[in-house]
């Protein structure tokens, strides 16, 4: 799992702008880690500027832009970026050892169309991506705060829909998944309320894991163990 970003929001779900909402979480890198950002970020990092990323710049093409919330160590990032070559993909990490692990896996691979921040995710969010320049959106195992008192922080809340929404194409999707079926609740919850959206599941609730996501090490042992997980995915309308 990853904690996608340590900005908070208030008891309204309203997100708390700070002029430091965020830190780093640097970690202890491995030497393998450390060497892939040295060799790797020159091409495939992305420094943060308040300034919205011309897309067709940065990868050199025109091409759908996926971008991921959160991608921990990365390595489904990067196999769904070597899965769909015809793709842009962005991620956002806190986590320095995880930046540096997909950054390895995607040298290592050959992938060309993925780009990484090292940042807090609404930042880059906010100021960084143009309004409606993405075709979609994850967020894959956010942290999901299990203690009620703490439900607040949970990153899914009604402003966040709406500044998913406002990045998204019309035609777009935000796509969330999690183990914890009460926070899918919560998400579905949040997303049948948040206006411009439709659900694209079936029956309104949740939907199968589509083929683009990768089954992770940590979900395919849950499995195993009869836990379950929950993918949504909501598509802009308006």
């Amino acid at each position: 799992m990853s904690e996608v970003t340590t900005a908070e929001f208030n008891e309204e779900g309203k997100y708390l702008r700070k002029i430091r909402s965020f830190v780093l979480r640097e970690g202890r890198l491995t030497k393998g880690q450390a060497q892939a950002i040295e060799s790797q970020w020159p091409t495939m990092g992305l420094d943060y500027s308040p300034i919205p990323l011309n897309l067709s710049d940065v990868f050199g093409r025109e091409a759908d832009t996926v971008l991921e919330i959160g991608f921990g160590m990365g390595a489904s990032l990067v196999q769904m970026a070597k899965d769909a070559p015809e793709q842009n993909f962005i991620g956002i990490e806190v986590h320095k050892p995880g930046v540096g692990s997909c950054l390895s896996d995607a040298a290592i691979a050959g992938v060309t169309n993925l780009r990484v921040y090292h940042h807090d995710a609404m930042e880059v969010l906010e100021h960084a991506i143009a309004d409606g320049s993405l075709a979609r959106v994850q967020l894959f195992f956010p942290d999901p705060w299990h203690k009620k008192r703490h439900h607040k922080r949970r990153i899914v809340q009604a402003e966040f829909a709406e500044l998913i929404r406002r990045k998204l194409k019309i035609g777009g999707v935000f796509h969330m998944a999690t183990d914890w079926e009460e926070y899918s609740e919560h998400m579905l919850e949040v997303m049948q309320a948040a206006p411009g959206y439709q659900n694209q599941s079936s029956d309104g609730t949740v939907v199968p894991r589509p083929d683009h996501r990768p089954l992770t090490k940590f979900e395919a042992r849950g499995h195993r163990l009869g836990h379950g997980v929950w993918d949504l995915m909501f598509e802009r309308i308006a």
